[in-house]
């Protein structure tokens, strides 16, 4: 995925300005800033839920900028949100299987019991096996609305992979979380960059960005003011200013030079 100066505007408020990014195949990607920094902004835009203002999006070496939800999905790019969406009726299960619906077989096919037959077992088996990953085989026949929150959490990952995407984009997802929840998150999204999928992750959970993410961007108020290996972030005085502010950041590097 590359990102040229992309920029979104909403009437008076520029809500992204002029981002660059390149996410390489393969890796997990962070994507880390204050609220209100324009990151679940930057997934809208990717995604086509927001046309950008200026701008290019790049998929592969393809032209994707201000394609619809529908292409970007179809090109291989999935997501999750910041808050859960699942459809409560349904078992864990049957949420995933909503993410196969590109692959469903429609017109005179569908209508052949015996091939319709085989086409559903096959999605089935799948849709189990991205939930076994995430260690929910068990529970993939429990109603979604009676699981724990991190579990929710899980299926909506699940179900994203069952789209089988080449770029997964995932916003929030240790929101909520205890520390052992944080750990278990971060076994299960390298489980899935093993699997071939590059990542992009927009997390404020700290312990989680550096401990998977191959290299981190920073956004503050719509711009990149960082990038690189977690290292090279956890010490960037912007990085630290954007986050504490100017005086405690001044503060913090004076404490750390008098210990020093």
């Amino acid at each position: 995925m590359r990102i040229a100066g992309v920029s979104r505007r909403f009437g008076g408020v520029q809500a992204l300005s002029g981002v660059s990014l390149e996410v390489r195949q393969g890796e997990i990607f962070g994507l880390i800033g204050p609220n209100g920094a324009g990151k679940t902004t930057l997934f809208n835009v990717i995604t086509g839920i927001h046309p950008v203002s200026s701008g290019r999006l790049e998929l592969g070496g393809h032209d994707i900028t201000n394609w619809t939800s529908t292409q970007v999905a179809r090109a291989g790019v999935a997501r999750t949100f910041q808050s859960v969406y699942l459809f409560s009726r349904m078992s864990a299960l049957e949420n995933v299987l909503m993410g196969q619906s590109p692959f469903a077989f429609s017109g005179l096919l569908s209508l052949v019991p015996v091939v319709a037959d085989r086409r559903e077992a096959h999605l089935r088996r799948e849709a189990r096996e991205h939930l076994e990953r995430l260690g929910m085989g068990e529970l993939a026949d429990f109603p979604a609305r009676q699981l724990p929150y991190a579990l929710q959490r899980k299926v909506e990952i699940a179900r994203a992979l069952a789209s089988r995407p080449k770029l997964l984009l995932l916003d929030e997802p240790a929101a909520g979380f205890n520390d052992e929840e944080s750990r278990q998150l971060s076994a299960d999204i390298r489980t899935i960059r093993d699997q071939g999928i590059t990542t992009v992750l927009i997390e404020h959970d700290m312990a989680v960005v550096m401990d998977v993410c191959d290299r981190i961007a920073v956004l503050d108020f719509g711009e990149r003011i960082a990038e690189g290996l977690p290292a090279e972030i956890r010490e960037n005085p912007l990085v630290i200013e954007a986050y504490l502010g100017r005086d405690e950041a001044d503060s913090a590097a004076s404490s750390r030079e008098a210990v020093g």
